[in-house]
């Protein structure tokens, strides 16, 4: 992976600084020194990725689970401006979807178990959302300052991905899963499912009663440890279609 020279500038103070203020204006200021390239961050979220796969008991391609969400993944596409996008289901009772910028989209079957097919397919075009809208790129960014140079990975160039083991590979996957989006970045990537649900002429709906059952659920999710308050989510889709209802009758 090929880092560039102002990376290299990065301190740990910075990283440390960052850390704490991802979603401010100082986070802002640190987050434009990191400048990584687009192979740059395939190449690490790939790593990720299959780290993170090792790690989570997948379900096989003729679970019921993998038929189902394989069946709903269909209606919204493949890829995201040319970049394929990989579904898999990962067992467990949690409730959870997230996405990394190399289009790796994992739903836990918990969150399959507690949704309808319509609701899965709002919650996966809000995780497709993220990665078109570039969130989980920057998301990226502050995990590699925060993680990487802590390590003073950067200090060894281009070697720098290739130098992680297996534990320092999974503690930046999980800085990637657990990165926690700004309150306009979820709008955005929550209109974003509302606009491809309506593109699709899918069920819109659905979108805003996904939120009420995570609503329901309080603070027993890991969805929502990253996420802002789900009825006020629910709300503001539920006036969209208020909205649009009103423009196609005419009132």
């Amino acid at each position: 992976m090929k880092l560039r020279s102002t990376l290299i500038a990065l301190t740990f103070a910075s990283a440390t600084m960052l850390a704490g203020c991802q979603n401010g204006s100082m986070g802002d200021s640190l987050l434009s020194a990191v400048t990584v390239s687009d192979a740059d961050v395939k190449t690490l979220t790939d790593k990720s990725c299959k780290e993170m796969d090792a790690n989570n008991k997948i379900a096989g391609a003729n679970s019921t689970y993998t038929k189902r969400l394989n069946k709903i993944a269909k209606n919204l596409g493949d890829n995201v401006n040319g970049q394929p996008l990989n579904y898999k289901v990962y067992l467990t009772n949690d409730v959870n979807a997230w996405a990394m910028a190399n289009g790796c989209i994992r739903v836990y079957s918990g969150l399959m178990d507690l949704m309808t097919d319509a609701e899965v397919t709002g919650v996966l075009g809000h995780e497709i959302g993220h990665v078109e809208l570039g969130h989980t790129k920057k998301a990226f960014q502050v995990a590699y300052a925060t993680q990487l140079a802590s390590q003073a990975a950067v200090a060894f160039g281009g070697q720098a991905a290739a130098m992680l083991n297996d534990a320092q590979i999974l503690s930046f996957a999980n800085e990637l899963v657990n990165a926690q989006f700004s309150q306009s970045q979820e709008s955005e990537a929550d209109n974003y499912s509302y606009d491809l649900l309506k593109k699709k002429h899918l069920n819109t709906t659905a979108l805003a009663t996904s939120f009420d059952k995570l609503a329901k659920l309080g603070g027993s999710s890991s969805i929502l440890s990253s996420h802002p308050d789900s009825k006020e989510r629910a709300d503001a889709i539920r006036e969209r279609i208020k909205d649009d209802t009103k423009l196609t009758s005419g009132k």
